[in-house]
């Protein structure tokens, strides 16, 4: 007998799709990840708050996903730090998808629809196989940034002071995340909003307009008084480089192929949405034409300069992936109990598939290829090198990786420093060769990457 998955499936999959989190605690460094779990390390090392240490260097960016590592590791223990930072980036993606069953109960007022949403949320190929575990810190800016908006929105159409409250102080978590940008976002969504009369009336009120001005000056008090100065010019400086064009044909293809990478890894949701509407099975009516279009119309204004921007990344919209779940969610449901079937038999596939990658795909990549040798390496390294000092200049990706465990095994001794200026005997981590600082020791070889551990003086001996 075929098994049809219908809305009393929906708490089911969510939590399917939630548990499907936990294996990937557990991976290997991926990437770049090691950056924040080696900052927070130096942090608490030091005893710094604000400076964004990275192998003695301030990195300048802004702490508070460090700070959440920090208190977490502080639980859990330093050895586990990985772990503790990719739950942090967990927590947050489901937190987003509970936002946003909170958002579509609040404006369609229905529950069955909140958790389909919430569920094409969580089941978005970004989202559910990448980035949504990855301990980096944009599903952490993703959630506070749409928490925001979705806030924003439901303050206006309600006229409740209270809500705004909230959405300013998640827009202030979101700058203290990451970046400016949690502005635009935010900006764009409430100049739309003003296009309406009453919510106008509502938004440029005194309350409203002594509130905002508020929050929009603590980015300003932050470079002034509390963070370096140069976490403002940092961030100022990426915004310009992704203006600077590389050349027209670069440009051109990016402009073409920005958008087709954001449709594959929004779907299955945003797929099964366009091709409803494709072939015209959308027959139900909007119950809120204009409360669609509005939401519709924050997305794309939010999008756009993304997609036009020279230099851009998928990941830079990721706040907008569940307003951009919850617009094709709502297209799906439109088309009837059969495409809201046909919907979740695919939101059902990527779960189970999603369990094929975590508990044997992925593992399987990073025993052969790359990840389970960054763990080796540190250790050999951690062997050859004991009571010699060791510093670190690779700040490519197996370089911070491998730092990154040498750091749990030392703790609680110093993490990894940058060579200084004068020393006469140790090791040294690079990804070059490099005769000012030593002879080549020993090659590790991890993926198509090479670390090189040079010696100087009596270490060598």
């Amino acid at each position: 007998m075929r098994y049809t998955l219908t809305h009393q499936n929906l708490p089911l999959l969510l939590a399917l799709a939630a548990l499907s989190f936990v294996p990937t605690l557990f991976f290997y460094y991926v990437g770049e990840e090691a950056i924040h779990p080696i900052v927070a390390m130096e942090m608490w090392h030091q005893g710094e708050w604000l400076k964004q240490p990275l192998y003695g260097a301030d990195i300048r960016h802004i702490p508070l996903y460090n700070w959440l590592i920090i208190a977490a590791a502080n639980v859990v223990g330093w050895p586990h730090v990985l772990e503790v930072a990719r739950g942090i980036t967990i927590v947050a993606t489901l937190s987003g998808a509970g936002v946003l069953a909170w958002f579509a109960q609040r404006l369609f007022g229905d529950r069955r629809f909140a958790l389909f949403a919430a569920l094409a949320y969580l089941t978005l190929a970004d989202v559910l196989l990448y980035r949504g575990w990855l301990a980096y810190v944009d599903p952490l800016f993703a959630l506070c940034v749409f928490a925001s908006l979705a806030l924003l929105v439901v303050a206006a159409r309600e006229q409740h002071y209270g809500l705004l409250v909230l959405a300013a102080t998640a827009l202030t978590l979101a700058f203290m995340s990451k970046a400016l940008t949690a502005y635009v976002f935010y900006g764009a969504a409430g100049f739309v909003l003003l296009w309406d009369k009453t919510q106008r009336k509502f938004l440029l009120g005194a309350a409203s307009l002594a509130l905002h001005g508020g929050i929009l000056a603590i980015p300003w008090a932050w470079s002034t008084f509390v963070g370096s100065r140069g976490h403002s010019g940092r961030m100022f400086e990426e915004i310009v480089a992704k203006l600077s064009v590389a050349g027209l044909l670069p440009y051109l293809e990016k402009i073409l192929l920005f958008p087709l990478e954001t449709l594959l890894r929004f779907s299955p949701v945003l797929l099964l949405a366009i091709y409803f509407w494709w072939r015209k099975r959308i027959r139900q009516p909007e119950t809120e034409p204009l409360l669609f279009k509005t939401l519709g119309a924050i997305a794309l204004l939010n999008f756009l300069p993304y997609w036009f921007a020279p230099q851009s990344n998928i990941r830079y919209v990721l706040p907008l992936a569940p307003l951009i779940a919850l617009l094709a969610a709502r297209l799906i449901w439109r088309a009837g109990e059969a495409g809201q079937r046909l919907a979740l038999q695919w939101f059902a596939a990527i779960i189970a598939f999603k369990f094929i990658f975590a508990l044997a795909l992925f593992p399987y990549y990073q025993r052969e290829f790359r990840g389970e040798n960054y763990w080796l390496t540190a250790k050999e390294i951690m062997l050859k090198t004991h009571g010699q000092p060791l510093y670190v200049t690779d700040v490519s990706a197996s370089g911070l990786s491998v730092a990154g465990y040498i750091d749990t095994l030392r703790h609680p001794q110093q993490p990894l420093q940058w060579p200084p200026a004068q020393w006469e005997s140790g090791f040294v981590m690079a990804y070059t060769p490099d005769a000012a600082l030593g002879e080549v020791h020993k090659i590790y070889t991890m993926g198509g990457d090479k670390l090189y551990l040079l010696c100087r003086g009596e270490a060598c001996r």
